[in-house]
């Protein structure tokens, strides 16, 4: 008997398989095709969100390679302008010192000139005086008026033999 009650199919048996079957379709009926749906469309959404987010990833990447890009011409550009600007500076650095020197040689040589006819202006100056008192000295020797010009021209004479004694 216990053999027979562990193998026999009873009415119970049937009964549970049937609540069974019913509840397997009830369930699949109202739960099992909506949660399906919802998870497809779940799972949808999250393939959508994967793909935009491999979209806004790319665009980044490609947004990244762009800045780094133009942070590179950037500097580039900026080692040319500092470059540049380096290059006319030591131009004008170049040009000022060689308009400097042109004028100091120029101020030399108009001061070395002015000196000479300075110079020679006094030296002039110097035979007139030693002319003058030369023809007075003689004239106080001699009494007598000399020839101004003959007295000139012996003056002369004497100043250049003096001068050539130096």
């Amino acid at each position: 008997m216990a053999d027979k009650d562990l193998i026999g199919i009873t009415s119970d048996l049937v009964f549970q398989l049937i609540n069974t079957g019913l509840v397997f379709i009830l369930l699949r009926k109202l739960l099992f095709k909506p949660v399906l749906g919802i998870i497809e469309a779940r799972e949808k959404d999250i393939q959508d969100n994967l793909a935009k987010g491999e979209l806004a990833k790319n665009q980044g990447i490609a947004l990244k390679t762009e800045y780094e890009e133009k942070v590179s011409r950037a500097k580039d550009e900026g080692q040319e302008i500092i470059r540049q600007a380096t290059l006319r500076a030591e131009q004008k650095s170049t040009e000022i010192i060689y308009e400097a020197k042109s004028e100091a040689t120029s101020i030399k040589e108009k001061a070395t000139k002015d000196i000479e006819q300075e110079r020679q202006k006094v030296m002039n100056e110097i035979k007139d005086d030693i002319s003058n008192i030369a023809l007075l000295a003689a004239s106080k020797v001699i009494e007598k008026d000399i020839d101004k010009n003959k007295h000139e021209e012996l003056i002369n004479d004497f100043i250049k033999e003096v001068g050539e004694s130096k």
